[in-house]
């Protein structure tokens, strides 16, 4: 009798490049694959934000509902539960006499707890809890160095990485699986109102129409890279902010695992070998070794990443000023550049990467605020969430970070002029400033008063003054840097 091998999918949600489900393949096993809707991640962070917001749920299930087509396709099925992993999956061992459950292991505090749990409850049973690892482009066995000597610094990690390390080749998926042992209850795919949420209408304005799953991810790969050869361009355009196609956005299918990155590696480098190799080319596998990075850094460090004080352990004095907060959050802060992109966020669950780093400078080094509200912020809504990526980067962004640069802010302004010079963007997300001249798009609030009345916008009543003097503010937040550095 074939042993049935239970896989439990968290954010690995494919086919392709699975090595749990390749693993119990190769013992000819019947695969049992099974997804919980944890309550623990559709609480509140410390905040009180939604943990998991109406875009990121709606992506999540559209991937869990794709998977299911994909498994049904293949003769098998997804099996979805609401309710603890550690709870759920030991009662379906017992039930339908699973030998083995295979699972991709996580490295942050929330999901090891979860891990661990289940590991003890599974222990009772004498049952194996296999776990491989599958996020990465490169396995933590094939780096020149061991997790507790990872560099600090990025720029150390990539040279050694290129230098000495290989990226292993994608596992191929199952072409048949065996049909699902009788008698076993699938379960249905919740809605986002089910879970508690209030379900978002897409919004026309969006950079793209995000759809969860793998096959949008394998879609999306094959319009950016091959039918539209975008790839080729990858670094000059990867900085914009309003389009499709500025950027790859394959960051929300690799959050959850719909896309591996190995699998965009192959695929690069076939690019390279029958069209062109260039520093876009390079520049796409570069941003996946930043991902790389920070799972690894986040591995090493544990809770330090969610610490205040950061990896560095820097005792900033940060504020909790939630009427600031919310100015910056609602896109009220009289900065165009961050209100749009924090507009565009409320709005789609989506921001480009520049954008993130400019309101990210603007909410740390101009209004001093803790820098975990942020990321939190970022958390609920993003639908490119990544625990590690997004903790790893307000770490950096911060200042807390391992970045040995210190007070770094962002010129807001100057930002602006330079990758929205023409204020499309702005104009986009901010139609109250529709009529405003390109020379003063960024500077609103240089309008004369004539100009204000010909141009039919009046600052501080349809849109704010700027909350802060940007280098004033600037030049005190970094004073209480340097003291807390000292």
């Amino acid at each position: 009798m074939a042993p049935r091998i239970l896989i439990w999918y968290r954010t690995d949600l494919r086919i392709h490049d699975h090595e749990p489900l390749h693993q119990a393949l190769k013992q000819q096993a019947i695969v049992v694959p099974v997804y919980c809707l944890d309550p623990r991640q559709f609480g509140q962070t410390s905040f009180g934000f939604a943990k998991t917001g109406a875009f990121r749920a709606q992506f999540l299930l559209e991937s869990l509902a794709d998977l299911r087509r994909s498994l049904r396709e293949l003769g098998s099925d997804l099996i979805v539960r609401s309710g603890k992993p550690e709870q759920i999956i030991p009662n379906l061992v017992q039930q339908w006499q699973i030998s083995a459950v295979h699972y991709h292991q996580e490295v942050t505090a929330e999901e090891q707890r979860v891990e661990q749990a289940l590991k003890k409850a599974l222990a009772a049973q004498t049952i194996p809890l296999k776990q491989f690892w599958g996020h990465t482009l490169y396995h933590p066995d094939d780096l020149p160095f061991d997790q507790r000597s990872i560099p600090e610094l990025f720029t150390a990690f990539r040279k050694q990485v290129e230098k000495q390390a290989s990226v292993n080749p994608t596992l191929p998926g199952p072409r048949r699986l065996q049909a699902l042992p009788e008698g076993i209850d699938v379960g249905e795919i919740p809605s986002v109102s089910d879970l508690g949420l209030e379900p978002v209408p897409p919004d026309p304005r969006a950079v793209l129409p995000f759809q969860g799953g793998e096959s949008a991810g394998l879609a999306r790969l094959k319009h950016y890279i091959w039918e539209q050869d975008h790839l080729r361009r990858y670094k000059e355009t990867r900085n914009g902010m309003l389009g499709a196609n500025y950027s790859s956005k394959f960051s929300p299918w690799l959050a959850l695992g719909c896309l591996s990155p190995r699998y965009i590696y192959e695929q690069v480098l076939q690019y390279e070998e029958e069209r062109v190799r260039n520093d876009s080319t390079y520049w796409l596998i570069f941003e996946l070794l930043w991902r790389d990075y920070f799972r690894f850094i986040c591995q090493k460090h544990g809770n330090k990443v969610f610490h205040p004080s950061g990896l560095q352990g820097i005792d900033i004095p940060w504020k909790q000023d939630w009427q600031r907060f919310d100015l910056w959050r609602e896109g009220q802060t009289g900065y165009p550049l961050v209100d749009a992109n924090m507009r565009e966020l409320a709005a789609t669950g989506f921001i480009s990467n520049r954008g993130r780093q400019n309101v990210a400078s603007f909410l740390t080094k101009n209004l001093g605020i803790d820098w975990r509200m942020g990321a939190e912020w970022f958390e609920s809504l993003l639908i490119d969430y990544d625990v590690c990526s997004n903790w790893g980067n307000w770490n950096y962004t911060a200042g807390v970070g391992n970045d040995a640069r210190g007070f770094r802010f962002f010129n807001i302004t100057k930002q602006a002029k330079d990758y929205d010079p023409q204020g499309k963007y702005v104009k986009h997300w901010l139609p109250e400033l529709a009529n405003v001249p390109i020379s003063k798009i960024h500077e609103p609030w240089r309008l004369t008063a004539e100009e204000q009345k010909r141009h039919q916008v009046r600052l501080g009543v349809d849109y704010p003054h700027p909350v802060v003097d940007l280098f004033i503010s600037a030049e005190a937040n970094e004073k209480i840097y340097n003291a807390a550095v000292r």
